[in-house]
């Protein structure tokens, strides 16, 4: 059955709805599915065969920094939830950093996805700490198998804390540590709202938002959404 519209569009129409009738995620997102023809969430999304998810995964290597860019409401963070299930899916140990999450909520984004998160506690970790730097990052993955992929919510709030050092030495050195344990690593970022006065039909590397100096050439590639579209592109 075709779609009305590209999935993370109807992912950002349930989140609206969610907000709008303060109404549970998964519920809002079942009302779409029942749109569209389909008797839940879950179901829909298991008979979309392809996403976005598996094409980012499929080219991941060992050791990379991977940028995940986009303005609020896009479905970048639902895109880091799928990239960590695909990977999960191959076997691969995942962990989450999120500064915007609880335990609750990750499960409920799980499910927004269409997998549950009870099926994945053997490969999936995650820290919701105020606390996160690199420092606590590092700490946290010295005995994380080579390929374990990681997604970090999100790159600014490394920043936020006047305490940590610089962002760019903080993403020094988690870059040499990646590479040196063989770790992927995907930043969610912010997007700068002028990106919306540009005319661009899609973000790039020019228009994350960086409220302090950062060297973005530390990432391998980059990955921009907007509007259901979905741009990969190598850093240089």
């Amino acid at each position: 059955m075709k779609l009305s519209a590209p999935i993370y569009r109807l992912k950002r129409r349930a989140r609206e709805f969610s907000r709008a009738e303060n109404v549970p995620l998964h519920q809002a997102l079942d009302r779409i599915a029942r749109e569209e023809g389909y008797e839940s969430w879950s179901l829909l999304a298991s008979r979309v065969s392809h996403t976005p998810g598996q094409d980012l995964f499929r080219d991941l290597q060992p050791g990379e920094l991977v940028l995940l860019g986009a303005r609020p409401g896009q479905g970048k963070t639902l895109l880091g939830f799928e990239l960590l299930i695909e990977s999960m899916k191959k076997g691969r140990s995942t962990m989450l950093f999120t500064f915007e999450y609880n335990e609750a909520e990750i499960s409920s984004t799980f499910e927004a996805v269409g997998a549950k998160l009870s099926d994945y506690l053997e490969l999936f970790s995650f820290d919701t700490s105020d606390d996160i730097s690199a420092a606590r990052v590092i700490d946290r993955l010295r005995s994380a198998p080579r390929g374990t992929v990681v997604l970090i919510d999100y790159l600014q709030l490394l920043d936020q804390k006047r305490d940590n050092p610089p962002l760019s030495e903080q993403m020094s050195e988690l870059a040499a540590f990646a590479r040196e344990r063989g770790l992927v690593m995907v930043f969610i970022s912010q997007i700068d709202r002028r990106y919306e006065t540009t005319g661009k039909t899609i973000p790039d590397i020019s228009d994350v938002r960086l409220p302090n100096p950062l060297n973005l050439s530390v990432f391998d590639r980059a990955c921009f959404l907007n509007d259901g579209e979905i741009e990969v592109a190598a850093v240089a």
